[in-house]
């Protein structure tokens, strides 16, 4: 990507160039020639700042999923256990079986929250949002299935929590 964005700058600077005293060229004129390499060199650096600015700068999503500590987060990541018996474990469903009374537990408020995703993705909080997450828990009466919507930045596996409710 970064190798079609300088190239599509160097492009760009070219036609532009162009466009600047085609004469001092075919005369060898150095000076002219020197003066508009430092200049598309100048503009392609600006505009691959923009860009890469531009592609790193995460939107604020709106999701769902169940609300879990990430002590037990290993537990709802799916599995294929096998043997004489094999079977499936973990997921969302087993996520929706974590209990509030776990969640509280001072382990389990250390090693901080998260979101299970119904994609069977694990997504863990930044600290503002563990303390958003810790409130939100202590104010329900609901013992299990603690499904949540929250609003955020994802960056890769983690989230800076906006806000979070209950669903």
């Amino acid at each position: 990507m970064l190798s079609q964005t300088i190239g599509a700058c160097w492009a760009i600077t070219t036609c532009l160039g162009a466009f600047h005293d085609r004469n001092a060229i075919w005369k060898g004129d150095k000076a002219v020639q020197v003066s508009r390499v430092l200049t598309r060199l100048g503009v392609l650096g600006l505009v691959s700042g923009f860009i890469m600015i531009a592609q790193t700068k995460s939107t604020e999503n709106r999701l769902q999923g169940v609300l879990i500590d990430d002590k037990c987060s290993g537990d709802a990541l799916t599995r294929v256990v096998g043997g004489s018996n094999t079977h499936i474990e973990g997921g969302i469903l087993w996520a929706y079986t974590h209990t509030r009374k776990c969640a509280l537990m001072p382990e389990c408020q250390r090693s901080g929250y998260g979101i299970v995703t119904h994609d069977n993705r694990f997504l863990k909080f930044d600290p503002a949002g563990n303390a958003k997450a810790l409130a939100l828990i202590r104010t329900t009466n609901k013992e299990d299935d603690l499904e949540i919507a929250f609003t955020g930045e994802v960056h890769g596996d983690q989230i800076k929590i906006v806000s979070l409710t209950w669903q």
